[in-house]
Formats: structure tokens, C-alpha cells, sequence
């Protein structure tokens, strides 16, 4: 198992990719390469980010990519809102994307916010050496 499967965050990214891929295959043909297209490729960069983000040598590394995870979920967030307005899915659906988006931006800011915590106390611990 890799170090980020075992995250949280990840895990729960990789379901929020599953439930915009289930929410979008009702849209429209014509949307194919619009809303279904972008907001798939934003929900699957959010786990990709966290993974690949992981790999990196330092704390900080990792935090930029859980930046960009952040970035591409709030990219979620306005292609449901317009597919709802739009009659693409229903507003059920919609407030609980919505909810899942909550979720994993709480989870995100968590993660960066500890992984700074983190480079900053080995930074004062090699200082202080």
C-alpha cells in the first residue's frame, strides 16, 4: 500500500470522483466535452494531487500539491452549481456534492495546515543542531 492510500483525504477524494463521474453521466451529449469533461478531470486531480504530492522529498512539497488539490476541488464546486441550474442533475444531488466538497476542504486545510506545523518544527530543530 502506498503512504497516501492510507490518507483519509485520499480516500475520500477518490469517493467524491465517483460521485461526480455517477452525477455527470446523465448530462446531456452535448456536454461531453463542457461540464462533464472538466468537472470529471478536476474531481480525479484532486486524489491525483494528494498522491503524487506525497512522493516529494519535504513538507512543503507535499503542502503545494495539497494546494492544487484544494484549487481543483473548489473547481468542482461551480460546474455542479451550473448543472443543477441547468436541470443536468437534481439539487438533492447538487447539496450533497456540495456536502462532500465541505468535507474535503476541511480535510485538505487540515492536512496542509499540519504539514506546515510540521517543516517548520523540523526547521527549528535543525537550527537549533
Amino acid at each position: 500500500m502506498f503512504k497516501f492510500e492510507k490518507l483519509a483525504v485520499w480516500q475520500k477524494s477518490i469517493e467524491y470522483a465517483d460521485q461526480v463521474y455517477l452525477e455527470t453521466k446523465s448530462f446531456p451529449r452535448e456536454e461531453q466535452f463542457g461540464l462533464t469533461s472538466q468537472n470529471r478531470r478536476a474531481a480525479v486531480s484532486i486524489s491525483s494531487n494528494i498522491a503524487e504530492g506525497s512522493s516529494r522529498n519535504s513538507d512543503i512539497e507535499f503542502s503545494r500539491f495539497i494546494e492544487i488539490a484544494y484549487g481543483s476541488l473548489m473547481e468542482t464546486v461551480s460546474p455542479a452549481q451550473i448543472a443543477q441550474r441547468q436541470d443536468f442533475i437534481r439539487e438533492g444531488s447538487c447539496v450533497q456534492l456540495y456536502k462532500s466538497a465541505e468535507e474535503i476542504a476541511r480535510m485538505l486545510s487540515g492536512l496542509r495546515n499540519s504539514l506546515r506545523r510540521q517543516s517548520r518544527e523540523k526547521e527549528t530543530l535543525n537550527t537549533e543542531h
